[in-house]
């Protein structure tokens, strides 16, 4: 197994950790590893593209596990923060964000299984940048108090509430239009691979 392929499947190790740290409350600062964890997380989704690209290391096991493996640690986060009511999360948000993310991955098995490969978007990858960024702004608003003097930076109110309330609610609606936005583009612009009845 190459190098990338081992940093995709440590996503899924990380995804694993990441869930622990955010559930056990008995672990010290557990939202702030949770946090750490899931930045981790991203870090391996960045880099084993960039190596499998520039060292022509791209296999069959990473073209299909390295999206697999982004959309486990994603999904997982958003449906980890319905428990918590102050992220703001409605469990209406995360069915739309993971529903789009499994049309979408059948819609490309499907056009797969026609031997067709349908390439992604730059739509889908603002989509990805929104998602990540609501997660981390989520996870740095339940863990910024344990910062000490420097959790005080994302402590400045803004019309009575912290700034960083103010900057979830954004990403967090931006991230559920841009879902449903780019998820029906993409089914429409490939629309052929599943009104091809052949």
């Amino acid at each position: 197994m190459n190098l990338p392929n081992k940093l995709t499947v440590s996503r899924f190790a990380l995804t694993a950790a990441f869930l622990v740290a955010f559930f056990c409350e008995s672990i010290p600062f557990n939202e702030t590893v949770a946090l750490v964890l899931f930045c981790l997380g991203g870090i391996t989704d960045f880099l084993d593209g960039e190596i499998a690209r520039r060292r022509k290391l791209i296999t069959n096991f990473g073209i299909l596990m390295d999206p697999l493996a982004d959309k486990i640690l994603v999904c997982s986060a958003f449906i980890s923060f319905v428990e918590r009511r102050e992220t703001g999360i409605e469990a209406w948000m995360v069915v739309v964000i993971v529903g789009r993310e499994l049309a979408i991955t059948g819609l490309r098995l499907l056009a797969a299984s026609k031997n067709q490969v349908l390439a992604a978007e730059s739509l889908g990858k603002h989509k990805t940048i929104s998602q990540i960024t609501t997660i981390i702004s989520i996870l740095v608003l339940l863990s910024y108090s344990q910062w000490g003097s420097f959790g005080r930076l994302f402590a400045f109110e803004v019309y009575d509430k912290p700034w960083i309330v103010w900057f979830v609610v954004i990403t967090k609606w931006l991230t559920v239009l841009l879902t449903m936005f780019s998820g029906a583009m993409y089914l429409w612009r490939n629309r052929a691979v599943y009104l091809d009845e052949r």
